[in-house]
């Protein structure tokens, strides 16, 4: 019997011994995010290291400190919040395994993170606004880790919109092999070795409300 993606991931995730977690809520803006916010750039990359149990099956087979990124989008309006497009699994009720668009404030919730780093690519403001635009116009589109050649996932929505901006970043594919889930994938730590990121940031703690 042939297995839909969404039920083979699941059954990938339990074959791992992990226990999955949904999280919701959003917190005020926290003075980490204000600080956070006013060095950031759009097309700037977020990486987090997660909470949830996709996040536990990533790391368990990447050497690095995250399991997630995503890209920043500047705010509409100077009053707004800066946002994160990125590809994840669901994180609210009701949502898809899609690319989506959620607040800063939401991504790097400490229900769903645990620490980030801010990383930047040298590039002109037209580049920038090319590859978020390219990441903004995947909206909806599914979700994909088990096809390691054609599947999009947080990784490798990042690369191809900076591909897009006309920056090919040069990282690093791993080959993994796990029940359900083989081939070459871009890993968190393999995008982020790419020469052509500067680090903005050290890893820093994600700071609960008080």
């Amino acid at each position: 019997m042939r297995l839909c993606r969404r039920c083979a991931a699941l059954l990938l995730i339990a074959g791992a011994g992990l226990a999955a977690c949904r999280l919701g809520g959003a917190a005020p803006l926290q003075p980490f995010l204000a600080q956070l916010s006013a060095q950031a750039q759009a097309g700037d990359l977020l990486f987090r290291h997660g909470t949830e149990a996709i996040s536990q099956l990533v790391r368990s087979v990447d050497a690095g400190d995250f399991s997630h990124v995503g890209l920043l989008v500047a705010p509409a309006s100077p009053s707004g919040p800066w946002r994160v497009v990125h590809a994840t699994p669901s994180e609210k009720p009701g949502q898809p395994d899609a690319v989506v668009l959620d607040t800063l404030d939401f991504y790097l919730h400490p229900q769903r993170a645990r620490s980030y780093q801010l990383y930047r690519v040298a590039a002109s403001a037209t580049a920038r606004q090319q590859a978020v635009d390219w990441a903004l116009g995947q909206q909806g589109r599914a979700f994909d880790l088990l096809d390691a050649e054609r599947g999009l996932y947080c990784t490798t929505l990042v690369w191809q919109a900076w591909r897009h901006g006309g920056v090919a970043l040069e990282a690093t594919f791993t080959e993994v092999m796990l029940p359900l889930l083989s081939g070459h994938y871009l890993l968190p730590d393999g995008l982020r070795r790419a020469p052509q990121l500067q680090a903005l940031t050290p890893v820093l703690p994600v700071v609960p409300a008080p």
